[in-house]
């Protein structure tokens, strides 16, 4: 994050305060839809920031490859800063809860799929959906 404003340089864009402030919020949040990075923003004593100026500001920051975005459920994406995607997304179908599980954790699913059809998945972008341990016990 300190080249941040270099990349955005580089790309022909500036470190607009209103950027800086969207990464600020996704680094305290760690995981954050668009309306839930506005909150944030909301509350670091700065000037209110329309939910558009938002989303233009994570896609700037998503196409630098500085965020990126996770669909965990139907709604909005969540996003988080791109060296945080270590790890992928358990979302369970029955409390709701979202969990992280290493991204090693997919090597082997990565590889199968790689194996029998030639496509290579980015699993960094990956929610997995199911049950977890205390709602599994649940439905048994």
């Amino acid at each position: 994050m300190s080249d941040l404003g270099a990349a955005l340089r580089a790309r022909g864009m500036r470190l607009t305060p209103q950027r800086r402030r969207i990464v600020d919020a996704l680094t305290s949040l760690e995981h954050g839809t668009p309306d839930a990075v506005a909150a944030k923003v909301a509350d670091d004593g700065g000037a209110t920031l329309p939910l558009s100026t938002i989303y233009r500001g994570l896609d700037a920051l998503e196409e630098l490859g500085i965020v990126s975005h996770t669909h965990l459920d139907h709604r909005a994406p969540t996003y988080h800063l791109a060296d945080h995607a270590t790890h992928i997304h358990l979302v369970c179908l029955g409390c709701g809860t979202v969990s992280e599980a290493p991204i090693a954790t997919a090597a082997d699913f990565a590889g199968n799929v790689r194996d029998a059809t030639g496509f290579d998945p980015d699993v960094t972008h990956m929610a997995i959906h199911g049950w977890c341990a205390g709602c599994r016990g649940d439905k048994q």
